[in-house]
């Protein structure tokens, strides 16, 4: 080996980019590991949910230590980003699920942790686990504060299964130091 070869300047040319550089939250799969809110977390899993009309919501779910949190992207005229934790559907108090019983949907107005959530839209779709298979039909109500600075999220799966995720909007910029498992 001569010295150009030695210090870079022969052989042959890289035709490929560094498999790190610039991931961005879009590049997410299960195995990443990103930072956010002062913790490092692994991507452990990639859903999609399908509304019809093209439109679609990418999940990724994120575990660190002994918590999980699920980061949405939603791309309508922009990409929107958010973060949600779920809940247990009983911390909603017992008026909720008694409305339910009497009108086969949840309420316009919902307080939870000393905040209003009021019912910004409704909808249905189909939940790809892991981006795989035939999908499964659910229904959806989304609920914001006066601020929309917080969100409540109430998912029905088939006639009696309720599930409940609190959260708030994020930027991609508070995401920091991605990268594939080693």
């Amino acid at each position: 080996m001569g010295w150009k070869e030695l210090f870079g300047f022969g052989g042959k040319k890289k035709t490929e980019e560094a498999p790190l550089k610039d991931l961005t939250l879009s590049d997410l799969k299960p195995g990443y590991f990103l930072d956010f809110d002062l913790n490092t977390w692994e991507v452990v899993a990639h859903h999609q949910y399908d509304w019809g009309g093209g439109e679609m919501t990418d999940e990724w779910q994120l575990k660190s230590h002994d918590d999980t949190i699920y980061l949405q992207r939603e791309s309508d005229d922009e990409t929107e980003w958010s973060i949600s934790r779920p809940i247990p559907f009983g911390r909603l108090g017992d008026e909720v699920r008694d409305y339910i019983r009497q009108n086969d949907d949840p309420p316009d107005e919902i307080m939870f942790e000393e905040t209003k959530y009021y019912l910004e839209e409704f909808g249905g779709g189909h939940y790809y686990k892991n981006c795989q298979g035939n999908g499964q039909e659910f229904l959806s109500w989304d609920y914001e504060d006066e601020s929309g600075d917080k969100f409540l999220c109430i998912e029905q799966w088939g006639e009696e299964e309720f599930e409940v995720s609190v959260g708030e909007p994020v930027e991609e910029y508070q995401f920091t130091n991605i990268l594939p498992r080693a």
